[in-house]
């Protein structure tokens, strides 16, 4: 009988037009058979990838317009110049370095020193340093980066550190950061957690955490493991006998490659560098009909930040201009399998820049067989560090060119144990701290030098008398430097105004629009407008990650109340939100927004800066319409992530199957900067919020998403100076720290009150 009942009020209404009610309102605004619609989530993916095809097409007609030397260097001290500054602040070298040998292990004419070095105050790296028995007068030195595979301690890496030793050569193998001795985690084997993991990729997966915290930190990982390696080369030059002329920097064949390039390319005391898989080929890279707009000449836009860097593609440091940068010094272009001179359009672009210095002998090659997807063999050279197959074709170059003989092979393997550097007593001595303890301590000194001493550390985007300004003019100079950080962030001049269709709902109308707001961006959008309106609405402007929909079903009070209130409500799908949300909107490492928002940062632009481009539209859109108050504008930030209560267990592996809840404070971000941009806003409230960096470096767990973070903006105050100052009243609510702990408290309608007040005040 209660179906029945239910039924009859259906046809009822349907008969009669009753309004709708908010949460049974379809939030899209187009319909699921219309081609727009299924194009939304792969709308940000297209743009980016048309962009990039752009950058690539601008910087191989740049590189070909490159004929002399004379021009190279100028094209290239340009491009790597912009390669340092986006890989953070850049320290003075310490004068006196602290090195400490905690064991010494004798071998077959060698012996090992198990060692550690502060790379920065508080950062340790521990390193294996193999050394001959019986020093030559002069000798070599090589510095290896293992691959994201594992750490120091790996086979091939032991099997290389003995052979050179025994043929007279320093030879140091650092962890590099996040890895073996120097893992952020809590998970060394499958027994440190009770679920189903990979214990073995937890070193790599947690790579995507310190990124994210040295980002937040205006550092990068590229940088702080560049800098290690370069520390690494100082310890070399410690050693006895050691020949400064000959130091070689090797990269393993994933993940060790792409440092010991860049490193090579900001340090000039590394004679030769051979760094596996980076500069142009790649494993899983194919044959391209247009390879100058094709290739991924910028590397790929995923977690693996390292593989992709910041502004790449928007300043032009292409791999291979990294690589070439290094001529006319040694390079071994090395490749973990088969590599063919033919099909490799990285190739002919090096030798062109080794060309100008007469060193083409200078340029050698080094490779395996196979393929990334074959299974492993003689026929399939695949590695975890530096193969056997690989070094055969390293020796000779070494050979011909420091007059290195080729050595033996020699392998008598180690226990990991053996090698370990930290004993307790180096720990009580030596007080090494973790990475999320060091960032915080920079960052706790910037924000004292700049909020109480008032002065700013080196290169600060600020100057130096900026606390004795007038409040207008530093607010000014604020806003300045935000936008350089956040890319194109003006609103449209003239976007393309598509309507959708219109209905009744609770105590209102619904129509429905979207704006064009660049070249295939489409931002959708609902105007909700009070009934039996008599003047001009008030409005406030609402945003989220879950955008429309979950304003509809989940803040339907609060919209009604705005209603009833005779408050206009525009809820908003920027770029990445509601309906245009990529993938599955997942906010987790392996994620369609991560890698999304990494292609954006190559492209040299945050997420949350178009996001602001699109609100800020849409505003001035509001701002004109004939039937709205545009004077009186509010914006609402909101999350509807639930928070992780106190009690959770946060030290989870990142592919464990139960990770916590992960925050959205991307639409409070949001709300405060069209507050501080557009002067018309008149009120803000933002829910779900991060107040500051700090909040993101309290544990090694960070539970936000890729987006969330904006690099460089501690510098400049993080939220807490958006909030100072901005000239609108605002009010917060719900903030969460960086592992999405908070209090559950969803907004009410007094804090829609609140905002009704403020519009409504003279």
């Amino acid at each position: 009988m209660r179906s029945l009942s239910a039924l009859a009020v259906v046809l009822l209404s349907v008969a009669f037009g009753t309004a709708a009610d908010l949460k049974d309102v379809d939030p899209n605004v187009f319909p699921k058979d219309d081609p727009r619609a299924k194009e939304l989530p792969k709308m940000m993916w297209a743009d980016a990838t048309k962009r990039m095809k752009e950058a690539n097409l601008r910087e191989s007609k740049a590189f070909a317009d490159v004929t002399t030397k004379e021009q190279w260097e100028k094209y290239r001290d340009v491009r790597i110049a912009k390669l340092k500054e986006s890989l953070g602040a850049w320290p003075d070298a310490p004068k006196d370095m602290k090195v400490k040998v905690t064991r010494e292990i004798e071998g077959d004419g060698f012996v090992i020193h198990n060692t550690v070095y502060e790379s920065r105050p508080g950062l340790w790296v521990a390193a294996n340093l193999y050394l001959p028995a019986k020093p030559p007068e002069k000798m070599p030195g090589i510095i290896i980066a293992h691959a994201h595979h594992g750490g120091k301690s790996g086979g091939e890496l032991q099997d290389m550190g003995m052979t050179w030793a025994r043929a007279g050569v320093a030879v140091i193998v650092p962890d590099q950061l996040g890895y073996g001795e120097r893992r952020q985690h809590d998970f060394h084997s499958d027994k440190d957690y009770d679920k189903p993991f990979r214990a073995g990729r937890q070193d790599y997966y947690f790579r995507y955490n310190s990124n994210l915290q040295l980002s937040a930190a205006g550092e990068s990982l590229m940088g702080w493991m560049a800098w290690d390696l370069m520390r690494g080369v100082d310890v070399l030059l410690k050693q006895k006998n050691i020949d400064k002329d000959r130091i070689i920097m090797m990269g393993s064949v994933a993940g060790g490659g792409d440092p010991v390039g860049v490193a090579a390319a900001l340090d000039n005391r590394i004679a030769c560098v051979v760094p596996f898989n980076f500069g142009g080929w790649q494993p899983e890279s194919s044959v391209l009909e247009n390879p100058d707009r094709d290739f991924a000449w910028f590397g790929e836009g995923y977690w693996e930040s390292t593989r992709g860097l910041k502004n790449g593609a928007r300043d032009g440091f292409a791999h291979f201009v990294i690589v070439g940068s290094v001529a006319p010094r040694k390079v071994i272009y090395a490749h973990e399998f088969a590599w063919d001179a033919k099909t490799d359009p990285a190739w002919p672009r090096l030798q062109k820049v080794f060309g100008f210095y007469d060193a083409k002998d200078a340029l050698r090659v080094a490779h395996g067989k196979g393929s990334v997807r074959g299974p492993g063999g003689p026929d399939n050279t695949h590695c975890n560090h530096i193969g056997a197959v690989h070094r055969k074709m390293i020796y000779p170059a070494l050979k011909d060119w420091f007059g290195m003989p080729v050595p033996e092979e020699y392998s008598k393997r180690r226990t990991g144990d053996e090698l370990r550097c930290w004993t307790e007593e180096a720990k009580k001595e030596l007080k090494p701290k973790k990475l999320h303890e060091v960032i915080g301590q920079l960052n706790e000194k910037e924000r004292l030098a700049e909020l109480v001493m008032g002065s700013f550390p080196k290169g600060h985007p600020l100057p130096q008398n900026f606390p004795d300004l007038p409040r207008e003019e530093r607010r000014a100079l604020l806003g300045n430097a935000w936008a350089k950080i956040l890319g194109g962030i003006e609103p449209a001049e003239k976007p393309k105004l598509i309507e959708g269709k219109s209905e009744d709902v609770a105590s209102g109308r619904l129509r429905r629009f979207a704006l064009e707001v660049d070249a295939g961006i489409l931002v959708p959008f609902v105007l909700l407008t009070p009934k039996d309106a008599k003047e001009k609405n008030a409005v406030v402007v609402m945003v989220a990650q879950g955008g429309k929909a979950a304003f509809l079903k989940q803040r339907g009070e609060v919209i009604e109340a705005f209603l009833k209130a005779g408050v206009a409500v525009c809820l908003v799908d920027v770029r990445g939100t509601g309906e245009s949300q990529p993938g599955d909107g997942s906010p987790g490492r392996g994620g369609s927004r991560t890698s999304v928002s990494q292609t954006s940062l190559i492209l040299g632009q945050p997420v949350l800066g178009a996001q602001l481009r699109d609100l800020r539209t849409v505003i001035r859109w509001l701002q004109d319409h004939k039937e709205l108050n545009g004077k009186k504008l509010a914006v609402w930030g909101d999350s509807f992530a639930r928070v992780n209560p106190v009690g959770t267990r946060f030290a989870v592996p990142l592919d464990a199957p139960d990770l916590p809840h992960y925050g959205e404070p991307g639409g409070a971000t949001l709300a405060l900067l069209a507050g501080f941009y557009e002067g018309g806003v008149k009120a803000i409230y933002t829910h779900g919020g991060i107040l500051t960096t700090a909040l993101i470096l309290d544990s090694p767990y960070v539970y936000v998403p890729h987006e969330a973070i904006i690099p460089d903006w501690h510098r400049l105050g993080d939220r807490a100076a958006l909030a100072i100052y901005c000239p609108q009243p605002h009010e917060q609510s719900g903030h969460i720290s960086g592992r999405n702990v908070g209090r559950n408290e969803p907004p009410l309608t007094a804090n829609a009150e609140w905002v009704v007040e403020k519009l409504r005040a003279k």
